[in-house]
């Protein structure tokens, strides 16, 4: 294991582990979603009351910016004519420069970096195959070949060929539920499992701080003068990913795909200081916006990738949240570029110092996860003291639980 660089200071997991009894899991939503719990953490103040009040505890002014990633059926099922069954579990069109919603609309074939179930007994090369029939007139071929073994490329094709690929999986795929829910899909999940303003496809789980939101909750947002603000960064599988090093900086930190819109950054920009995030995954979105301009100021690259360490090796005198999100919307403005692709591999633990975000909303994370040193990184300390006292109040944990506004 190598030493870590000396810019970075060590951190063990042993720190920011906690135990949650089996009890607190959630394994399914409150209905109405905005009826779940909110633990509003103000300045080291603890309150309690329902999600349905979070407008209450937002600063007049607040941009609030969510990510609208839609999740997509990433796991399917297939058998060999041996019988042997084959678990693919979709991660990322094989094409990095496409977003992946795009990936979605592609028709007739595809390649895929996927996960496999089973994967020994299914040889390179090997054709496996899934008919559907809908109606008498009507049915979906799929065939799925293993096009690199080491990499887990995977082909699809289909017909009717000028089907979306987003048409194939909703007929043929099953929502990926959090591996610790400990059950399957149901039809149900279709719709709980997604925000209410999930729009554009490609994440393989949910961005779980928004299921909360409903209609009656943006009502009220907009009846606050609270504006909103929609990014897109896929989650992938990699969310779920346990630490298994003592040392974190040595955690393959997963890749993640953000997707942001010349417009978006001209409301970021009107509202550089009151930003507020719904969830880890607008946080890192955001706070990777802001380590691009930076990348860009300096001359060091165009290309928008933000590597797991690089806003702790920064060095010299930053720019200001403006002068960073001013240099991208020039960029875009010098190439008309009406959105930008980018990935992010950034990974916010305790000693980061927060850019952009001043509240986040946000729900219950896994022990040892790279979600709970996010929150400890915002917080500090009393990450600990939010976390007990949610556990000695009955709240409900991980993706299908309750919530939490957190204003350091």
């Amino acid at each position: 294991m190598s030493p870590n660089p000396s810019f970075l200071t060590e951190i063990l997991l042993e720190e920011y582990t906690y135990h949650l009894p089996e009890e607190h899991i959630a394994t399914f939503p409150v209905e109405p979603r905005d009826q779940s719990r909110l633990l509003v953490y103000n300045k080291g103040n603890i309150t309690h009351t329902n999600f349905y009040k979070v407008t209450d505890f937002l600063p007049e002014g607040t941009l609030l910016v969510f990510n609208d990633t839609k999740v997509i059926p990433a796991r399917l099922y297939f058998r060999r004519d041996t019988g042997a069954l084959i678990e693919i579990f979709l991660l990322q069109p094989q094409n990095h420069s496409q977003t992946a919603h795009e990936a979605m609309r592609q028709t007739g074939s595809c390649i895929w970096q996927c996960m496999i179930g089973n994967k020994k007994r299914w040889k390179e090369g090997e054709s496996l195959k899934m008919l559907l029939v809908i109606s008498v007139t009507e049915s979906i071929a799929v065939e799925a070949v293993l096009a690199d073994v080491a990499q887990n490329l995977v082909r699809f094709s289909w017909s009717p060929a000028n089907l979306p690929f987003s048409d194939v999986l909703a007929k043929l795929g099953e929502i990926p539920l959090p591996p610790y829910l400990n059950r399957k899909a149901s039809k149900k999940d279709e719709e709980t499992y997604q925000t209410v303003y999930s729009r554009n496809e490609g994440a393989v789980a949910a961005p779980t701080a928004g299921l909360h939101f409903t209609d009656v909750v943006f009502a009220e947002l907009k009846a606050k003068g609270i504006e909103t603000e929609f990014i897109t960064l896929h989650v992938g599988a990699g969310t779920f990913q346990p630490i298994k090093e003592k040392n974190v900086w040595q955690h393959p930190m997963h890749i993640e795909q953000i997707v942001f819109t010349k417009s978006s950054l001209e409301n970021l920009l009107q509202k550089p200081e009151s930003i507020f995030v719904v969830g880890t995954t607008s946080m890192r979105s955001i706070e990777s916006l802001y380590w691009y301009g930076v990348k860009l100021l300096r001359k060091e690259t165009t290309n928008f990738f933000i590597e797991k360490v690089y806003p702790y090796q920064v060095e010299g005198q930053l720019p200001t949240i403006s002068e960073s999100f001013q240099a991208i919307y020039n960029y875009m403005q010098q190439h008309n570029l009406e959105e930008i692709i980018g990935e992010t591999q950034i990974l916010i633990v305790p000693g980061y110092q927060f850019r952009v975000c001043k509240g986040l909303i946000t729900n219950y994370h896994q022990p040892g996860s790279t979600l709970i040193l996010l929150v400890a990184a915002f917080v500090g300390e009393d990450w600990k003291r939010i976390y007990q006292e949610a556990l000695s109040n009955g709240y409900r944990f991980l993706s299908y639980g309750d919530s939490s506004i957190l204003i350091p």
